[in-house]
């Protein structure tokens, strides 16, 4: 009987070894398949180094700065509108008629008594301090973004009062943009004999532009030294994605809010515009994400890296692991130095021995 129950037990462990080692002669050739083919390696390290930087973290922030600089901005346009509608019946008529009126609580408002809109000193000043408050940490941070993105050590980024200088420069020309390029996307909706012509040239227009915003901004906030050339490619991937989210804005605005009631209508424009602005992050951080990747040859990845230390690293590897222990070098006369093992360890190491006998 003993006997038995160890031939049992001896052929149980045979099939469980066949059974692993199948497991990792399908898994070698996977991870053998995408390091020979760009087209899968390529995606697969962009996601690596996506959640080795916890971009999901740095997207989040963007996404609350950008968030509270909103409602700031909304009580600055509301208060700027009151001013501009007094005394003045025609442009009174087009807010009327435009997506302003389908907003919840804003909307009911104008529609119900558009002479009760005045403007308001205290507002004023409170929109544009809140506005400036989150639009500055927008800018903030994405440009720790890119630096972390990048592998920039922070002792070659900007010192703070430099990053909030280069910050306020660059925030005014981003507002400008942003808002230019939204115009034109609710151009886009506008209907009648020249509203195809019309819709066409205001999205090569407004495409243009986001290239041109994308480009500023992966080149000027990072603290590394890129050329366009270099962010052309993520700059065009960033407009064109950057654009179908602000027509799809549009549409939310113009169409999907028309008659909610104030409530549901509230909580639907606070959930699509966090939905919005995180996408719009996220889009802003991939982009950076897939031309750090591209530009600094961190392909291909080991598939099991993330999950193990019983794997052979890639040069690919090492060079993103080396670049994420430099970049958190504080100060220049601080010295990192990063080494592997030549191999991958292939057991577990026998705890140490217990001498307190």
């Amino acid at each position: 009987m003993g006997g038995s129950g160890e031939r049992s037990e001896a052929a149980h462990g045979h099939r469980t070894t066949n059974e692993q080692a199948c497991s990792m002669n399908v898994i070698g050739r996977m991870d053998g398949f995408q390091q020979r083919h760009r087209w899968a390696g390529l995606p697969l390290a962009v996601i690596y180094k996506f959640v080795d930087d916890q971009a999901g973290y740095l997207t989040a922030l963007i996404t609350y700065y950008g968030f509270v600089s909103l409602f700031p901005l909304l009580l600055l346009l509301v208060t700027v509108l009151g001013f501009a509608l007094q005394d003045n019946p025609t442009l009174q008529q087009q807010v009327l008629d435009s997506a302003l009126a389908q907003f919840p609580v804003i909307g009911d408002q104008i529609g119900a008594n558009i002479h009760s809109l005045h403007g308001s000193l205290p507002g004023l000043v409170i929109g544009l301090i809140g506005g400036l408050y989150g639009g500055l940490g927008v800018v903030q941070a994405a440009q720790n973004a890119l630096n972390k993105v990048w592998g920039v050590p922070r002792n070659s980024r900007p010192n703070p009062i430099r990053a909030r200088l280069r910050s306020l420069a660059l925030l005014s020309a981003f507002g400008a943009g942003i808002i230019a390029t939204t115009a034109l996307s609710a151009v886009t909706a506008i209907d009648g004999p020249y509203g195809n012509g019309l819709r066409v040239t205001a999205i090569v227009i407004a495409v243009g532009l986001n290239v041109a915003l994308f480009a500023i901004a992966f080149r000027i906030l990072t603290a590394r030294p890129l050329t366009t050339r270099q962010v052309g490619a993520a700059a065009v991937t960033g407009a064109l994605v950057w654009q179908t989210l602000q027509w799809a804005g549009a549409v939310l605005a113009g169409h999907t809010l028309r008659g909610a009631t104030a409530t549901y209508g509230l909580f639907g424009v606070v959930l699509g515009l966090l939905a919005w602005i995180y996408l719009a992050a996220l889009t802003f951080v991939t982009c950076a994400e897939i031309n750090s990747v591209r530009l600094q040859h961190l392909w291909p990845r080991s598939l099991l890296t993330p999950f193990t230390d019983r794997v052979d690293l890639t040069p690919a590897d090492k060079r993103a692991y080396t670049s994420y222990a430099e970049t958190e070098r504080h100060k220049g006369f601080e010295r990192i130095d990063v080494d592997f093992l030549h191999r991958a360890p292939t057991q577990q190491q026998p705890p140490p021995a217990d001498d307190t006998e």
